[in-house]
């Protein structure tokens, strides 16, 4: 482990490694050489799904799953991690292949919520789920507190909307897939009849209909 990675897990992690192994397969891409991140992050999806799930389960005590959901969605959804991951300044720590660096991937939602998610695992497996639970509260704070009320998804407010005006369902359209295989780029355009239509980007298909579903909403406001 080189002193750059070290002094990101002490003062950004505020952790100590008893396996450095373990953070610096957390940062590596599968485009690079060695282990990569890919079997932690699926274990640290699963600790960050728990951890979120317990959090909102007491801090809003009286909502019902349907609004506890619409929350959990938001805090573990691949943005949020990547949000989280360029606050961490993990963009500079990632390793990858050239190729995959020209392409910019260490700044893609996509690369940065997995490594976010990888690191969790690291530290699940390093030091056990109490230490995974405190460094998740401490970066998701921000977020679960500012969550005054459950979120609706935009896909959902849209169809609302919709729905009220007893007009037709929204209608999502692939209009481009670009972009290198691991880091392909979604253009979805939404229509509703007698409304009008918007067009959203994402790194995939979903995220891409839910910008689309947004940037309609934010046009009839």
């Amino acid at each position: 482990m080189n002193g750059e990675l070290a002094a990101f897990i002490a003062d950004e992690l505020g952790h100590s490694p008893r396996d450095p192994a373990l953070f610096d397969a957390a940062l590596t891409h599968s485009s690079s050489r060695g282990q990569s991140y890919e079997r932690l992050e699926f274990l640290g999806d699963r600790v960050l799904g728990l951890v979120i799930a317990r959090w909102l389960y007491e801090r809003f005590p009286d909502e019902p799953e349907g609004k506890l959901s619409p929350r959990f969605n938001t805090l573990v959804a691949r943005d949020t991690c990547g949000e989280i991951g360029r606050e961490l300044g993990l963009p500079a720590l990632i390793r990858l292949g050239k190729q995959a660096r020209d392409d910019g991937a260490n700044w893609s939602d996509n690369v940065l919520g997995d490594v976010v998610e990888a690191l969790i695992g690291a530290i699940f497996l390093d030091s056990g789920l109490d230490a995974a639970d405190a460094l998740i509260r401490r970066l998701w704070m921000p977020l679960v507190e500012g969550q005054k009320r459950a979120p609706k998804h935009p896909k959902s407010a849209l169809q609302e909307l919709a729905a009220a005006k007893s007009l037709g369902n929204p209608d999502y359209e692939l209009v481009r897939r670009s972009g290198a295989q691991h880091q392909p780029s979604f253009i979805v355009r939404v229509s509703i009849p007698s409304i009008g239509e918007a067009d959203g980007q994402g790194t995939s298909k979903q995220e891409a209909e839910t910008a689309a579903a947004q940037a309609l909403l934010d046009k009839l406001q």
